[in-house]
């Protein structure tokens, strides 16, 4: 169970937003302390998430909730990479994110940078209509390899539950702690990669697009169906603009659109 608790030790920083989209544009909103939500069109089908706060450090906690209704689609995005600053001794800094998805949602927020000494929890359940579409692409960059930057002494948690009609279709995990950097040395783990991508697409006849993202692909990279509605992708690299040479051609492909004009290079 993630530890959630704040610290008395220290200020925290909270922050939550709801938002729902239907078929006549935003049909709810709700948010409160350091998370915002931006539309930086008057088409609600693009939003733009804003940690206030400047990132995420122990015993912080940010809460998403994102309902997108059939026949309505929506990309939800940041404003910047996300930063998850070195951390006090007690509860991890905790990010939840709750998707139900009954017409189109990508999420594709840009890059969760990791410094030395962070404790950083995330937690994401999706829940999926029959014939819902849904885009993930999460990616990772374990310190700065231009500042030298290096995780020594850092703790990194992830979880990610995708659910269609209620059964479980997904269910994936990621648990870094102590020498991060040492870790993603072995072979077997990373061979040295200090950036890292996940990609998700569950929607009616993913598994039909395989071959043309394979072709798109580096050798640090391979994508796999896991059904004929549901891909996956993952994407290894030396640092993060190389990541996203690669990362955001992929992305463009499988959402069949631009991606916001956050994530230009």
């Amino acid at each position: 169970m993630l530890d959630a608790q704040p610290s008395s030790l220290q200020p925290r920083a909270f922050g939550s937003v709801r938002v729902h989209v239907g078929t006549r544009g935003l049909a709810g909103l709700r948010q409160s302390g350091a998370m915002k939500l931006l539309f930086p069109r008057r088409a609600t089908t693009e939003a733009v998430m804003v940690n206030t706060a400047g990132g995420i450090t122990g015993g912080d906690r940010f809460d998403i909730e994102a309902h997108v209704d059939a026949e309505t689609a929506l990309t939800l995005t940041t404003q910047a990479c996300e930063r998850a600053y070195a951390a006090q001794p007690g509860p991890a800094g905790v990010l939840s994110v709750r998707l139900r998805v009954d017409g189109t949602l990508n999420w594709l927020p840009q890059e969760t940078l990791l410094f030395d000494k962070c404790n950083f929890a995330r937690v994401m359940t999706v829940d999926l209509a029959p014939n819902a579409r849904f885009l993930l692409g999460e990616s990772i960059c374990f310190g700065r390899l231009a500042r030298g930057e290096r995780l020594l002494d850092a703790r990194f948690r992830d979880r990610v539950v995708i659910r269609r009609a209620g059964h479980l279709i997904y269910r994936d995990g990621v648990d870094l702690s102590g020498n991060v950097n040492a870790i993603l040395d072995r072979p077997a783990v990373a061979n040295g990669a200090r950036a890292m991508a996940s990609v998700v697409l569950a929607a009616p006849g993913a598994g039909a697009v395989v071959q043309n993202l394979r072709a798109m692909l580096p050798d640090r990279a391979g994508a796999s169906t896991l059904g004929p509605d549901l891909l996956v992708l993952r994407l290894l690299a030396p640092d993060g603009f190389d990541l996203r040479k690669t990362l955001i051609p992929v992305l463009k492909y499988l959402a069949g659109q631009d991606l916001p004009a956050v994530w230009r290079l």
